[in-house]
């Protein structure tokens, strides 16, 4: 069985005893029942993930990948590609805001580059796992072949193998790639069913005219290259992007080794909603880390019956979201880790409850 195939037979539904096991521990907290909300959810999901009564958060990571997109051709975004490699070798550097706000929820960054139209020779910092060089305009044919969007997903899930046995517990995602709004958007039109506009913005901050252009671009790319929603690599290779590609197998290996994964914003959330539509179970080992201002974000959010954690306007990618996001994960289960319960702290559970 080829790794693809092998990873989805591996992919378990979560078992419901393991809530109940976390939710009678939460109950006997010193606490009204219920009253830490969200963060009692992600306790208890996160004991239900991994199949333990008190699961540690001790080594998270964040991977950013990297990669560029022939549809820029269009002049759908605000920036030219030559800032692609400019952004990673930030990212190598440790100077951009994934960096900064993954040194603040104690996270590490892995920068990949999976796809970007760059020689950047033997960099220190950054993982060479080149699936593409840059995917195609696919105005005019496909982005890729479903062989390059297959080598795509199978990067990411080499990845989490690989981090997986390092003893890394959560994992994030981000991106980077001008112009990966607009596959991202076709992506959400063809796996929802939404119209092109109701699923486009702004990306990078274009104008109107820019963001009609967007909208046209992306009706194009999908009448041309005709992608089967029921067929998630084929719509992948087809309007897709490599590191969308990345993102979903990174999330396909994540749920076969239990591991939480936090998705960031539109680019991350249509890698999950790739990896979602070859398994829907994923869904139950996804954290969807924030409410992205880009309106394509929400469709494919509601698509994979996933509430987002904060609704903070943010719009840059990188895994920045998902960073922020893990702050209040592992505040929940420092909650559930290391509250006292009603016996411990000498409390009636009949006079708070």
């Amino acid at each position: 069985m080829d790794m693809l195939g092998s990873t989805v037979n591996a992919i378990a539904a979560i078992r419901e005893e393991w809530y109940v096991v976390a939710q009678k521990r939460l109950d006997n907290l010193t606490k009204p029942l219920g009253s830490l909300g969200r963060l009692e959810e992600f306790a208890r999901r996160l004991v239900a993930i991994t199949e333990n009564k008190s699961p540690i958060l001790d080594k998270k990571v964040v991977f950013t990948f990297a990669g560029d997109h022939g549809v820029t051709e269009e002049g759908v975004s605000a920036y030219p590609k030559e800032v692609t490699p400019q952004m990673v070798l930030n990212f190598v550097r440790g100077g951009a805001g994934i960096n900064v706000l993954a040194r603040h929820a104690g996270s590490e960054v892995v920068v990949v580059d999976i796809g970007v139209d760059y020689d950047f020779g033997e960099l220190e910092g950054l993982l060479h796992m080149k699936a593409v060089r840059g995917t195609r305009n696919f105005t005019k044919g496909p982005a890729m072949t479903r062989e390059e969007a297959l080598k795509c997903i199978e990067t990411g899930i080499t990845l989490a193998e690989g981090y997986t046995r390092k003893g890394y517990k959560i994992f994030g995602t981000g991106d980077m790639g001008i112009g990966n709004t607009t596959p991202s958007s076709a992506i959400a039109a063809v796996l929802t069913g939404s119209p092109v506009a109701a699923v486009t913005g702004k990306g990078t901050g274009i104008s109107d005219a820019s963001l009609k252009q967007k909208v046209k671009t992306i009706e194009k790319g999908i009448k041309v290259n005709a992608p089967d929603p029921k067929d998630a690599l084929d719509v992948l290779s087809k309007v897709g992007g490599a590191e969308i590609g990345g993102i979903a197998g990174l999330i396909l290996g994540a749920a076969a080794n239990r591991v939480p994964i936090v998705i960031d914003g539109l680019i991350s959330t249509a890698g999950a909603l790739i990896a979602y539509t070859i398994e829907p179970k994923v869904s139950d080992y996804l954290f969807a880390a924030h409410n992205s201002v880009e309106i394509g974000h929400k469709a494919m959010l509601d698509k994979m019956g996933l509430q987002p954690i904060l609704d903070l306007n943010l719009r840059l990618g990188e895994g920045t979201g998902a960073a922020l996001a893990m702050l209040m994960i592992e505040a929940g289960l420092k909650i559930y880790r290391e509250m006292a319960t009603f016996g411990e702290a000498g409390v009636s559970d009949e006079i708070i409850n």
